[in-house]
């Protein structure tokens, strides 16, 4: 008997806009570890809205097709951006968190306040 080989089929490339928007945004994020040029330009942004830019840029690039809705709206790129917006959580040389400096305004003095009660933790 002969031994028919049929020819190998190549996988044909899946074209990365018809993967969920999830999936577009995980390929998003792994090419931009070690994108060196990208990743100064996130670094340079003021705002989240200079990020998204870069991140717009860059998904153009690659062909992955997001809008800007869907890079906001989708973690990690949503809370990067959100970060990016946000003040720092703890500012350094204080060591008091952000909110508890921002609480004092209006306030009476430090004097007439009731002791400050300390919380515990759960562990």
């Amino acid at each position: 008997m002969e031994s028919q080989s049929q020819p190998q089929s190549t996988p044909q490339p899946v074209d990365p806009r018809t993967l969920s928007v999830g999936q577009r945004v995980a390929i998003l994020v792994k090419a931009l570890d070690g994108a060196k040029r990208t990743n100064e330009a996130l670094a340079r942004c003021s705002n989240g809205d200079q990020m998204v830019e870069v991140l717009l840029d860059a998904s153009s690039k690659l062909g992955l097709g997001l809008s800007r809705a869907e890079l906001t709206r989708t973690p990690p790129i949503r809370d990067w951006v959100w970060w990016k917006n946000k003040e720092a959580v703890l500012t350094i040389g204080d060591a008091k968190p952000r909110y508890q400096q921002d609480g004092d305004q209006g306030r009476a003095s430090a004097d007439e306040e009731s002791p400050r009660r300390k919380f515990l933790g759960l562990f």
